[in-house]
């Protein structure tokens, strides 16, 4: 039981820990926003790989089939959403963003749910998923029901920890920033998110 929860801890953290576009997404909300919305928005991203984590577990066969049939057009959406949420964020100014004691624009559900879309818009994280579930040993077909729970939600404890350690760091950094500098941030983070998008949809042709 606890190589399970240290297992699923580490898959938790091999999701979540590469800074892809979720990751910058993360990082640009919390300098303009707060810590918290930093956290809402990566267990967004969470949320969305636990749900293919499951489906990884019950449904394995059926999906694959599915993606490797529609694999060019799922990557091409894929890669389009991100690029505009990229443009959305090189477009976005932190002077409008909410302020102690003012009227609060955004919401932590809003938050969440705008990256959980945009990881679910990516299924092709299931081979991600694949790869470290093989690589780890992690979850047989002999598995209980309740070593499966206990796992996934291990899964999760791990995808919170490095979020919360990001966004932590991050905001360190947030009061040392004037308006200026972090407009040029979200300039920057903006361009890398649009520049993922970009390279994903010029692989899916290569493919």
């Amino acid at each position: 039981m606890i190589e399970i929860i240290i297992k699923g801890i580490l898959i938790g953290l091999c999701i979540s820990v590469p800074l892809g576009p979720i990751g910058m997404l993360t990082i640009q909300r919390t300098l303009n926003r707060g810590q918290k919305y930093g956290i809402a928005t990566g267990l967004g991203a969470t949320t969305s790989d636990l749900i293919y984590t499951v489906i990884t577990l019950f449904f394995l066969s059926f999906v694959l089939d599915f993606i490797e049939e529609h694999r060019m057009m799922i990557q091409l959406a894929g890669s389009f959403v991100v690029a505009i949420f990229g443009w959305y964020i090189f477009r976005s100014n932190p002077a409008t963003q909410p302020k102690p004691n003012e009227t609060i624009k955004h919401s932590l559900f809003g938050d969440f749910m705008t990256s959980f879309g945009l990881t679910l818009s990516n299924p092709l994280v299931l081979f991600v998923l694949i790869a470290l579930f093989a690589r780890f040993e992690f979850i047989g077909n002999k598995t209980t029901l309740i070593v499966s729970v206990i796992g996934i939600t291990s899964i999760l404890g791990g995808a919170i920890l490095w979020w919360s350690l990001l966004t932590f760091l991050v905001s360190r950094f947030k009061n040392k920033l004037n308006m200026r500098e972090l407009k040029i941030i979200n300039q920057i983070i903006g361009l890398i998110i649009i520049g993922i998008g970009f390279v994903g949809f010029i692989l899916s042709f290569l493919k």
